[in-house]
């Protein structure tokens, strides 16, 4: 069920009921606090699944109005997580009202470790199971994990990767650098039925040539000064799963025979080997770089092209992936604001408008780069173009953004002038480009402040 490490809070402020519940209850390793500031604290710091809350908490010990307050904070912040609250002994009506507030269950004092014990191995039993189910709705929504696809041409990758995975296809991804080719890589992986075996990742680019093939095929003890033993080559670990050559446009040319040989009898030998060893790993490439180009200048071998690119997906650059860098934009804000124990709201107007009108060189991860950064260093609660970086980007605000008429009219210009270039400026020929009238045209013309005099 992919468990997480069980963690527990304990709010309490009687000092010699805390010490009984922290001998009692050390298999969680629990975390305590005394008043309700103390555990919203603890709650943001340790994201425990569950939590022990007595209502009675100060400055009020005879009352529960504190204790509910805690109650409620704790589910704002933490919707999942578990509540337990302990009541005065009789105070059923107390532990109705919090029930009624979301308290998972409730326990009246005096406490007995042993069924108290059995009320939170419950709670972490069924918050378990309810983030499994979340993760499998989750998984339903998004048809590929740490893919965020809202453009139309990204959504179009993801329905190719969803029929290529179940294949044993060699598959080359080439886009700009930064734009995602990892991830649909361990995509194809997952959704493959090698998803149990290995991933196995290299970057050749990133390895000198003279390591680059024993890095891949391995090598026998002795094969080489400092070959103190036989050694397995990311290859053989990809053995049932996949092996990801990144920038395999970068391989060296006298390597890039071996890797042939390897693809074409799935057979290999170590550096100093003399036996041949069959592996059984799908192959997945990318690169960011033209292979015809680099065939053409005879620094790729074309037999080796067409034995990596049985299948070729083209991943367009972030720019040209309309709607998708606001949205990775969030979701990256997410996991960092978590990362960094921050308690940001989110992006302000001029920071959407700026992710939107930022051509993003970097793709990706120049985006992600960038929101980290802001995450950190951010001053408000809300992350602005400044602190991403891109408050030159943002001189519209979202409204203009969003604002059909100016939409409309860039659209309307746009066509206007790329009928008017293939026509060569001819008003007529334009026009029947178009399809309307030269009037039309002319009115246009004014309109967006074109010269008329043709």
């Amino acid at each position: 069920m992919n468990a997480v490490a069980e963690r527990l809070l304990i709010v309490e402020d009687d000092p010699g009921l805390t010490r009984q519940l922290r001998w009692s209850f050390d298999q969680y390793d629990p975390v305590f606090a005394e008043d309700r500031g103390a555990a919203i604290d603890q709650v943001r710091r340790h994201e425990p699944q569950v939590v022990l809350l007595d209502l009675g908490l100060p400055p009020e010990a005879d009352g529960i109005d504190e204790g509910m307050r805690a109650l409620s904070d704790i589910l704002r912040l933490a919707p999942a997580t578990k509540v337990i609250v302990v009541t005065g002994n009789g105070d059923e009506e107390s532990a109705i009202k919090a029930i009624a507030a979301g308290a998972y269950d409730f326990y009246q004092k005096p406490v007995e470790i042993q069924v108290v014990e059995l009320i939170i191995q419950r709670a972490f039993h069924i918050w378990q199971l309810e983030r499994q189910n979340r993760r499998l709705r989750a998984d339903a929504d998004r048809p590929l994990d740490g893919l965020i696809a809202i453009s139309e041409p990204m959504r179009r990758i993801v329905r190719q990767i969803e029929k290529i995975a179940p294949t044993n296809a060699t598959t080359l991804l080439q886009g700009d650098t930064g734009s995602g080719k990892e991830v649909l890589a361990r995509a194809l992986h997952r959704l493959s039925p090698r998803a149990e075996h290995p991933f196995v990742a290299i970057n050749c680019a990133a390895i000198p040539e003279h390591l680059l093939e024993s890095e891949l095929f391995g090598y026998e003890k002795g094969a080489f000064t400092g070959a103190q033993k036989q050694t397995l080559g990311k290859v053989e670990l990809a053995e049932g799963g996949t092996l990801f050559l990144d920038e395999i446009g970068d391989m060296a040319h006298g390597l890039q025979a071996k890797l042939l040989r390897f693809l074409q009898e799935r057979v290999i030998e170590r550096v100093g080997g003399r036996h041949e060893i069959p592996v059984d790993a799908r192959v997945v490439c990318a690169t960011h770089r033209d292979l015809q180009a680099l065939i053409a200048e005879g620094e790729f071998r074309e037999d080796l092209y067409y034995r990596v690119a049985e299948i070729t997906i083209r991943i367009p650059p972030l720019r040209d992936r309309q709607g998708d860098a606001i949205a990775i934009a969030k979701a990256l804000f997410e996991r960092a604001n978590k990362e960094h124990g921050r308690s940001l709201r989110g992006f302000s107007a001029d920071a959407l408008a700026a992710i939107e009108q930022h051509g993003w060189p970097g793709n990706v991860r120049e985006l992600e780069h960038r929101v980290n950064r802001a995450v950190i260093l951010a001053d408000g609660k809300l992350i602005d173009a400044e602190d991403l970086g891109l408050a030159n980007a943002a001189a519209e605000d979202d409204d203009n953004l969003l604002n059909l008429r100016q939409v409309r009219d860039a659209a309307e210009r746009g066509a206007l002038e790329k009928s008017l270039g293939r026509a060569d400026g001819n008003i007529s020929k334009a026009a029947r480009l178009l399809g309307v009238s030269r009037p039309a045209i002319y009115d246009l013309m004014r309109k967006h402040g074109i010269d008329t005099n043709n």
